[in-house]
């Protein structure tokens, strides 16, 4: 693979500076933040009231934890602006979860927020080895979904040529991936498979394409998948993190040269790592959920936002700051299965283990009489046998998880594809 480390001199000031410098900012930026969001937001001044906190009791960042957490509970009962903390006519931008458990939770930005937000994507791009003058193939969704115009400002503003295809089409996908030659991929991992696939089925050599870069998000993805990935195209994979109550992708991202975890970007979000179930704060390198509080936002800032991701705080490396693990699954699509937890991660990183197997799978849960099952059906690659590749994933999920599951190998593309997301879990109970 060609080499796409940046070089120093292109990286911003912050991206250079000492771990004290980063912190002195965040410091003065978290005490403005709550100051903000106490001062225009009535729920964030009754929150804090509840928990017996004013903005002027933050003095250092252990101070932190005695503010209330905010979550899609918050965000969705505020529906649609009530934790705005601009007047309307301030809003540049709204953009808004799909709402398909519910109501959607809506996000508000300014003008200065849409330009921050774009700067982050473009140090993102940056850091995953995009350069200036790169040509940036977006196969993110356009519309109220934040990935397609996150990643499109972002490529902008860092001097790229930006291709804005959007999901669906996979077969014009691939014609476009030809004729207009990118340098850069961004896309879901599973939409990236489809393509591979499609391309494969076009007779197009997954390796012999122009794409240099993917930057991958908007759904847990494991480092064995990363190197398939890699080995199929010939390409680097890096991954994106972010989420749209925080501001979008970009809120942390990894670099091309150490591809160790995301670095969340310091100087506009400060993190916190959880426990689930007490709220307490760990320390970093301790397993928990991730926990956001905005820096910089203006049009709707969030105080301690609970992501719902697991992983966990790392020193930083290729970059000043703090990392996180590689996410590999959410404290919402945990299964519970005869009282052992697992994640569809954990699946996809055993099936990848099969050489027999593709990376296309669901997990569909059902239940017989009191009992919960699982089923793992994935697809098998042309040629393989079905009956040996089933008995060997099932062993190794046994062995290595604990728990037994029937596991049913389908023909090729039985699996139905995602223009986004993967629906991983399939709940008939």
């Amino acid at each position: 693979m060609e080499d796409r480390t940046p070089r120093p001199e292109d990286l911003e000031p912050i991206e250079r500076a000492s771990v004290d410098e980063l912190r002195g900012l965040q410091l003065t930026r978290l005490q403005w933040s709550l100051r903000h969001a106490y001062e225009n937001v009535p729920q964030y001044r009754k929150m804090f009231a509840a928990s017996d906190v004013h903005p002027s009791d933050l003095r250092d960042f252990s101070d932190l934890a005695r503010f209330p957490f905010t979550d899609k509970a918050t965000l969705r009962d505020n529906y649609p602006f009530d934790m705005f903390a601009v007047p309307r006519d301030r809003i540049a931008r709204i953009h808004a979860s799909s709402g398909t458990t519910g109501r959607p939770t809506v996000v508000g930005y300014t003008l200065d927020d849409v330009r921050t937000w774009a700067r982050l994507m473009a140090r993102s791009i940056r850091a995953s080895g995009g350069r200036r003058g790169d040509r940036v193939h977006i196969a993110y969704g356009y519309g109220l979904f934040t990935g397609g115009l996150g990643a499109h400002y972002g490529a902008e503003e860092l001097g790229c040529t930006v291709i804005p295809v959007s999901g669906g089409m996979t077969s014009r996908q691939v014609m476009l991936i030809q004729d207009f030659q990118p340098d850069v991929i961004m896309v879901t991992p599973s939409y990236m498979l489809a393509i591979v696939d499609e391309m494969r089925r076009q007779g197009v050599d997954p390796r012999g394409t122009s794409l240099r870069v993917g930057v991958f998000g908007a759904e847990p993805w494991t480092q064995n998948l990363r190197l398939e990935i890699e080995q199929t195209l010939d390409m680097h994979a890096v991954d994106v993190y972010g989420l749209s109550e925080v501001m979008g992708p970009g809120v942390a991202n990894e670099c091309v040269e150490t591809k160790d975890g995301p670095h969340v970007w310091e100087d506009h979000f400060y993190p916190e790592i959880v426990d689930p179930v007490t709220g307490d704060v760990l320390p970093d390198g301790s397993y928990g959920e991730l926990v956001f509080t905005s820096l910089t936002k203006e049009a709707m800032p969030v105080v301690r936002y609970r992501t719902r991701d697991l992983t966990r705080l790392l020193p930083g490396t290729a970059r000043p700051m703090r990392r996180i693990e590689k996410i590999t699954g959410r404290t919402d699509d945990m299964i519970i299965l005869r009282g052992v937890n697992l994640f569809p991660t954990q699946i996809e990183e055993l099936i990848l283990r099969t050489p027999a197997l593709t990376p296309h799978f669901q997990c569909v849960l059902t239940r017989a009489g009191r009992l919960d099952a699982l089923t793992v059906r994935v697809e098998r690659r042309p040629g393989a046998d079905s009956s040996s590749a089933a008995r060997e994933l099932e062993t190794l999920i046994k062995d290595t998880i604990g728990v037994s599951v029937t596991v049913e190998v389908i023909e090729p593309d039985g699996v139905e594809r995602s223009m986004g997301k993967m629906k991983r879990i399939v709940d008939q109970r």
